[in-house]
């Protein structure tokens, strides 16, 4: 991986142990604990990452598709789960080749 380019290849070892964890961080939270959570979770690996540029560049990605993605839900978010972050992550790394 170059400086400065966000890794969207699979990176994890143990994806879905991670995703259980995300999962198990949120049970039995508040709509409003579990969004501090996020925040903080998102501010330490920001923080681990440390590269503008690749955080610009996830922010970026991470935004993509969003309104098309709440409008064919009926208006409500869907439910994020694994196989539709990897899907973004590899509609992402076509788009940077």
């Amino acid at each position: 991986m170059k400086p400065g380019r966000l890794n969207v290849e699979p990176h994890l070892a143990r994806p879905d142990d991670f995703y259980q964890g995300l999962l198990e961080l949120h049970r039995d939270l508040s709509d409003e604990q579990s969004r501090l959570a996020n925040a903080k979770l998102i501010l330490l690996l920001a923080n681990h990452v440390g590269d503008h540029a690749v955080l610009d560049e996830a922010l970026r990605i991470a935004r993509e598709g969003l309104a098309e993605a709440v409008a064919s839900a009926g208006g409500q978010p869907p439910p994020v789960e694994m196989d539709a972050i990897r899907a973004a992550m590899q509609g992402s790394s076509k788009e940077g080749s």
